[in-house]
């Protein structure tokens, strides 16, 4: 029996062996003609059968599974002519290819649907949106320059809280809970102070994946969404560049080849570089004076530079480095300045002979913070200035990704090495100094396996973290499943586990909360949590955890119009927050920990519904967004409301090009949400000093010490919010590679009056950004 065994065995095997030794295997990269960059999403596929495959980020493609024969190789994407090219496969080796796509000389009236589709039909993609510069430029733009920042706005799930010191939440995790990679580098500030403008030039991105939940096992470190940026390479053809100039900023990009790329595809090398500056600070004392005679408080520069090495092949290295630095210096209260600086490299490799792709990247930066508050002297006098909140951080990052092909299934695996140093001051509201320097190291490996079974896609993925500086691991499943009901109807579904060792310092009864410190988890914490039923648990490490439960459905309308729609469930099960209840020094005893910790430890969730509309032919571009969400935070006393619990929230995005040649277009973006809450002042009292002891007459003496009485934390909201932001633009073509772009924006074309904050003594209202025209000169060259 055991023989009849064997041999069936070893039959199986070698006809399978046979079978996949019949198969043969094309693979390459995908690039423009005219500059040398690769184009991602573009369809790959042989004519006449369902076999093909899309590019990704590099702008590679796969094909495996192609039985022996001779077919058509297609490669279409929209704007660019259709490439069509005879191949070969009669044998089980692999075929690399480097292909270039033309741009279109004759506009076409039809619209060519992209890869997304077949993306959409082959992938999971769960609670992700993928976005280019030019999905960023149909925003309106604020300040006549087109951002990632008010890209991300308009997204299902994210929340801003302001024109002014404004911070992206995405569903119910606050920025410290949301990792923002440029090129495998963690970023830890993205966005400048004043909140519409973040530090990645429009015109250097290639993508943008922004995931605001239930993201796969390749990343790690943060509890509740990711943000992968990957930048362009530099024209590998030609000198070429975009000097811009508005109300608002400068900024230029020059790129261009080291070592011209040949018809014949062999290596080349390129640079790109850019500068952007805003002097918004003194522009605004002309163009602005009527918000503030002294000027908007604002102002930034960022720096990137980049060079990359292609080799015949297809592998390339890529180093690159940056300087980001933010101020603001408001009149009267405070300034702060941060300042953000890194050097990074990565590479991609693709080995001969072997259907693996290989990818990894080295970086180290270094983020410093600064606050400076001022205390106003209440009979007049020169003011105050108080202890500063100061916070640095200093990270490395190290890692390497393989990727397996065969068919519709891949399978990637990797392990990174990361870690950072904190520190970190800050006085609290009474005095006390919270301080913290600290060491964090974490290792990572995952392993994923995404495949296809009749109309089943499944993405199974596992990564384990062990974050060696306090000995914790932290091993956390990741699954994603979509199953296509039709071709039109798609069904899909994430769950995982996260965890995260960093955490931010600031307190929630700060009107303004510009500073952001940053910390290492810190380990003395309370023993036990209590949970909003009386429920006790052991609080084994530091860590922040969440789990993420998300559902969903996707359907096309036609080949223009689809909907998406996603129900989620975050369950933030341990969380760090600064300990507002402190009213001991931290060395007390007998007193319990939640009232002498400089920290505690705190649980949550968010749950909400994202509803998501989008419609794009060649002229029109509409997107539609609503998002109902409920978040809570208990912290073992009480449940309250976080500041940027929203309940609804709506995005309407409309983009038309007109004209003959499509060179005029307008932009149209209107925003509504509701109010955020806030914590309501309760009432006054003064504070007598006794100067005569027990002699002092409180009949007859008035202390100038007001301490304000608080209510229930963040048991207000502030009224709702609503915004209008109109642009229109002009292309003026000079010559095939010259042209000047015009704009003219209206941000709050309605003169909407949004609270900003209310000063808590005086009872002084401030609004966010009143009506804000701007224009914008870009010229491309």
């Amino acid at each position: 029996m055991r023989k009849h065994l064997l041999f069936l065995l070893l039959f199986g095997l070698g006809t399978l062996q046979m079978a996949l030794a019949q198969t043969g295997t094309i693979r390459g990269f995908i690039y423009e003609e005219e500059s040398g960059e690769p184009v991602i999403l573009t369809n790959v596929y042989l004519q006449g059968t369902t076999i093909g495959s899309s590019t990704d980020v590099n702008g590679f493609f796969q094909i495996t599974n192609i039985p022996f024969g001779e077919y058509t190789l297609m490669v279409t994407y929209l704007g660019y002519d259709t490439l069509a090219q005879q191949v070969s496969v009669q044998s089980a080796s692999i075929q690399s290819k480097k292909l270039y796509l033309k741009k279109a000389s004759v506009e076409i009236s039809t619209f060519e649907v992209s890869a997304e589709k077949q993306e959409r039909q082959t992938n999971v993609t769960m609670s992700v949106t993928k976005a280019t510069p030019k999905d960023i430029k149909q925003i309106p733009s604020v300040g006549g320059t087109a951002d990632l920042a008010q890209y991300i706005q308009v997204l299902p799930g994210v929340i801003f809280t302001g024109d002014q010191g404004g911070q992206l939440y995405i569903r119910g995790g606050s920025p410290i809970q949301n990792k923002v990679l440029m090129d495998g580098m963690t970023i830890y500030n993205p966005f400048h102070s004043i909140g519409l403008f973040s530090v990645f030039d429009t015109e250097l991105i290639r993508s943008a994946d922004i995931y605001t939940g239930g993201f796969g096992a390749e990343y790690g470190g943060r509890i509740s969404s990711i943000m992968d940026i990957t930048m362009k390479d530099g024209n590998k053809k030609r000198i070429t560049g975009k000097a811009g100039l508005s109300t608002f900023m400068g900024n230029l990009t020059l790129e261009g080849p080291l070592k011209k790329l040949k018809k014949d595809g062999r290596g080349s090398s390129s640079f790109i570089f850019s500068a952007k500056h805003s002097y918004l600070d003194e522009s605004s004392k002309i163009f602005y004076d009527y918000i503030d005679e002294d000027g908007l408080p604002f102002s930034f520069t960022d720096l990137y530079g980049k060079v990359s090495f292609n080799s015949t092949s297809g592998s390339k290295v890529d180093l690159f480095g940056f300087n980001f630095n933010d101020q603001v210096k408001f009149q009267q209260n405070s300034s702060l300045e941060w300042n953000s600086t890194g050097v990074g490299g990565n590479f991609v490799l693709v080995p001969s002979g072997s259907p693996v792709l290989v990818d990894g990247h080295v970086n180290w930066s270094k983020y410093d913070i600064t606050l400076i508050e001022q205390q106003l002297d209440p009979e007049g006098g020169a003011p105050e200035f108080l202890e500063p909140r100061e916070s640095g951080i200093n990270s490395f990052d190290l890692g390497i990704n393989f990727k397996y092909f065969k068919g519709d299934n891949e399978f990637k695996y990797g392990i990174d090495v990361s870690g950072f140093s904190t520190e970190f001051s800050y006085y609290s509201n009474t005095g006390v100094r919270l301080a913290q320097n600290a060491n964090n190291t974490e290792l990572a490996g995952f392993a994923a396996y995404k495949f296809k079974t009749g109309n089943l896609i499944l993405d199974l993925g596992f990564r384990a973290q062990y974050y060696a500086s306090i000995r914790v691991f932290s091993p956390e499943p990741r699954v994603g499943a979509k199953y296509n009901l039709t071709e039109k109807l798609r069904l899909k579904a994430a769950w995982g586990l996260y965890s995260q060792n960093i955490i931010s310092a600031n307190s929630d009864q700060d009107v303004v909360n510009l500073f952001y410190g940053f910390l290492v988890a810190p380990e003395d914490i309370q023993d036990e949590f209590v949970d909003e039923d009386g429920n006790v648990t052991e609080i084994k490490s530091p860590t922040q955890k969440a789990q993420h439960y998300i559902a969903g459905f996707e359907y096309d309308l036609t080949d223009n119009i689809s909907i998406n729609i996603e129900g989620y469930f975050k369950n933030f099960s341990q969380l760090t927050n600064v300990n507002r209840n402190k009213v001991f020094a931290s060395n007390t005893q007998g007193v319990p920990d939640e009232l002498k910790n400089d920290f505690i430890v705190e649980s949550g969730t968010a749950k909400g519904i994202d509803f998501n509309l989008s419609y794009q032919t060649r002229q029109w571009y509409v997107w539609a967004v609503y998002s109902f969400a409920k978040v809570d935070r208990w912290d073992g006393f009480k449940t309250y409301s976080p500041i940027f619990d929203r309940r609804h929230n709506a995005n309407l995005v409309v983009s038309y090009k007109l004209g003959k040649q499509l060179d005029w277009e307008v932009n149209a973006r209107w925003n509504f949400g509701s109010g955020f809450p806030f914590t309501q002042n309760q009432g006054f009292y003064l504070q007598e000093t006794f100067v005569d002891d027990v002699n002092t007459d409180i009949t007859q003496t008035n202390s100038d010490d007001v301490t304000i009485q608080y209510a229930e934390l963040n048991k207000g909201r502030l009224p709702d919010y609503h915004r209008l932001d109109l642009t229109v633009k002009k292309v003026f073509t000079f010559s095939e590679n010259s042209s000047l772009e015009a704009s003219v924006s209206v941000t709050n074309v309605y003169d909407r009056q949004n609270v900003f904050y209310v000063d808590r003594v005086s009872g002084e209202r401030v609004d966010q950004l009143p009506i804000l025209p701007s224009i914008g000169l870009l010229y491309s060259f």
